[in-house]
């Protein structure tokens, strides 16, 4: 027997989908009870599974139910169901007390109005048919009326009706969407290629709210029209929550109720863009079965290592800012010079979108730091600053609004403060160091910068954020740096840094809020090159990915990295020839699952580049060489140059998987030559371990935030 719907132990909402496999020399017939009760007729036999029965478990009363087969020649199978409520939790521990129902405006997204049911914002199930216009919009279509003028027709020449059903699951609200021209209803769907895309959404938000639709995601024209059903949430979706032990859970949930209702894909695709690339490779890690293939976009390994190097933009950009107050001549005010410490790209032209609140600064120019990233520091760190829609300022000053909290299940509370456990950490880190040692700073900089560069306040002690981040505080009270919540030099004019939770780190960790390389289902890893942009979907990331399964697994076979140029626009979208070829490779390994993944790879799925046009324009395991290795650059790597991050120019490993670094006695890192030709004078010497006197990262040794054994 199989549970063909998920995992046997969350079972959710009362039905799962079940397989009953008999032997090859049995009648195709048996004897399904649940809990002793017969449900045999709800099983017929399986029309893709040869010499099997598939059948939907209903009314499952919570707890643990046993489903029992029989064949006639007394063969007897048995599983144990564990069936939880639709509402939720599974797994992912007590849901968050402050939780709000979407807005009516953003319910309106999914043409639902309400009202909610209870207090988990729990909506009644709907169902409608809506066809796709010739203005590329969707309508209610209605059956017995005349065929809309405007209506569509897909490449293969049916009719553009689909059903959409949408519904809440785990507190948030879910879509699925299918091809359904002759209105056959879930339980036949001859439109339907028998194959899943689960659409998974973007962005950064910090929890608390139900969320909004994206409808060129819960209902993906391309897919629909090539016949993939398209499954979504707003629980799977970034802008809603960062808390992915809670996301992965919903996952399960929402495929759960797709297999359930609507039949065993023959594979299921995963899909989506920086946050939703993100839960591609997390979910594929930590939820076997979930996902057969995933095509991550502009994707990151995860996002709680990326806040590593993203806490440390505004802390570097106000020491470089305040030099270029101090000296308007100052190296820092060449906006490219900012990458000796930030290691992110820079640029002297692109147009920067704080010039007017920093005036003494050069124009144009920017660097990642400021137009990627600005302003996710306050978002993660401060619990003061953040909010959802439809809420009164006497709600929003109740919640703790820092990714922390949003997913303290995981990272637990500060047994002193109350606060949630933070991550973050920058004891040791020598910011700068390889431009130190290249000689493109000075050692007087380097200390300076290393002194003054600071950490962040404790949540106890942060304060309403300032311009730009809090409107009503422009144009005078600037702070485009969240200075009020940054650390202050002491009577010696060090700044202290932040220390970290260990506990917390080693529980990102064991939840696998981290990416850590574990995962082995094809993954074709596409992303436009915007790194002359500053968009903070820079190159190096799909590389960061591969570094993690490679450290893991000893390689990354199983992953392929796909850029398209959009230079001087983005102006090609690959996701479809992806989806061509990911399509191809789970049809090969359907057919050869002899091969394996590796094995059952089609010739498109190797690395390759593509122009803005997307014509090829190289393709080779060669493609990108020289970005892990130490080989000449490879065809794609010499046209698309990645970068680094202010933790990789400050020692730090290539895949950014460092929460917290070894430390080393100063007089050691002097004696092992970390610092190049540098050999610090007796002040300088003193001023090192001032700075440090703890010491200063070692990053030869593993990172302290990892669990061990």
């Amino acid at each position: 027997m199989e549970v063909v719907s998920g995992p046997a132990q969350y079972v959710s909402g009362g039905a799962a989908r079940i397989r009953v496999t008999l032997p090859p020399w049995a009648p195709v017939a048996a004897t399904v009870t649940v809990n002793g009760n017969d449900v045999s007729k709800a099983f017929t036999p399986d029309d893709q599974v040869p010499h099997a029965l598939e059948g939907v478990v209903r009314d499952l009363p919570l707890g643990v139910s046993t489903v029992e087969a029989r064949s006639r020649r007394w063969d007897r199978a048995e599983v144990k169901l564990v069936n939880h409520p639709v509402t939720g939790p599974i797994f992912s521990g007590p849901q968050q007390p402050d939780f709000f129902c979407s807005t009516p405006a953003h319910l309106a997204g999914f043409d639902l109005t309400g009202p909610f049911l209870d207090a988990n914002c729990s909506l009644a199930t709907q169902v409608g048919y809506y066809y796709l216009t010739t203005g590329g919009a969707w309508k209610p279509y209605d059956r017995a009326a005349p065929r809309p003028a405007d209506m569509t027709q897909t490449s293969t020449g049916v009719d553009f009706v689909i059903r959409w059903e949408r519904g809440t699951i785990n507190r948030f609200i879910y879509s699925i969407a299918v091809l359904d021209p002759d209105g056959s209803g879930p339980s036949s769907l001859p439109r339907w290629n028998r194959k899943l895309i689960y659409y998974f959404g973007g962005g950064v938000a910090i929890g608390h709210y139900q969320g909004s639709n994206n409808a060129s995601e819960s209902r993906y024209i391309y897919g629909l029209g090539q016949g993939y059903a398209i499954a979504w949430s707003t629980g799977t979706k970034t802008n809603t929550h960062y808390n992915l032990v809670l996301g992965g859970e919903t996952a399960l949930m929402v495929k759960s109720r797709f297999v359930t209702e609507y039949g065993d894909p023959r594979f299921t695709i995963g899909l989506g863009g920086s946050g939703g690339g993100i839960q591609q490779y997390v979910y594929g890690q930590n939820h076997a079965g979930l996902l057969d293939g995933a095509v991550p976009q502009y994707s990151f390994p995860d996002m709680v290592t990326q806040t590593i190097h993203v806490g440390d933009c505004e802390l570097l950009e106000r020491w470089m800012d305040q030099k270029v107050l101090a000296d308007p001549a100052s190296k820092w005010r060449t906006w490219t010079n900012r990458t000796l410490v930030e290691g992110l790209a820079s640029s002297d032209t692109v147009a920067n979108p704080y010039q007017p609140l920093t005036p003494w600064l050069a124009a144009p120019g920017s660097t990642e730091c400021v137009k990627g990233w600005r302003g996710l520091s306050p978002l993660v760190f401060n619990p003061k600053f953040g909010t959802a829609p439809g809420i009164t300022p006497e709600q929003q000053a109740k919640v703790e609004w820092t990714h922390w909290n949003d997913a303290v299940n995981v990272y637990g509370r500060d047994p002193v403060t109350g606060f949630a456990r933070s991550t973050w950490d920058n004891v040791g880190v020598q910011y700068g160091l390889k431009a130190l040692v290249d000689k493109q700073i000075t050692s007087a900089e380097f200390l300076d910068l290393n002194a003054r560069v600071g950490g962040w306040k404790g949540p106890e002690q942060a304060v309403q954020e300032g311009c730009p981040y809090i409107t009503t505080a422009c144009p005078s009270d600037v702070d485009v740096w969240s200075a009020r919540n940054a650390t202050v030099p002491d009577a010696n004019g060090v700044a202290p840094r932040t220390v970290g939770s260990v506990d917390a780190m080693r529980a990102a960790y064991r939840s696998g809020l981290v990416f850590d390389g574990r995962i082995d289902i094809p993954i074709l890893d596409w992303r436009h090159y915007l790194d002359g942009e500053l968009d903070m979907h820079n190159a190096r990331q799909s590389f960061a990915s591969r570094q993690r399964m490679v450290d893991r697994k000893g390689n990354a076979a199983n992953q392929v990295v796909w850029f398209t140029d959009a230079r001087p626009a983005r102006t090609f979208d690959q996701t479809p020839m992806a989806l061509s070829v990911m399509d191809k490779w789970l049809e090969n390994l359907r057919a050869h699952p002899w091969l394996g993944v590796v094995g059952a790879k089609p010739a498109e799925a190797v690395d390759s580049c593509f122009a803005t046009d997307g014509s090829l324009l190289y393709r080779g395991a060669d493609a990108w060489r020289g970005i892990l290795d130490r080989a000449p650059a490879g065809p794609c790597t010499e046209r698309f140059p990645i970068h680094g991050t202010s933790r990789t120019v400050a020692g730090g490993p290539f895949d950014e998987q460092n929460y917290k670094c070894a430390l080393q006695p100063v007089e050691l890192a002097v004696a092992r030559g970390l610092y190049g030709s540098w050999r610090p004078s007796k002040p300088e010497f003193d001023r090192l371990r001032q700075i440090f006197p703890t010491g200063v990262c070692d990053y030869s040794r593993p990172d302290v935030g990892r669990p061990r054994g």
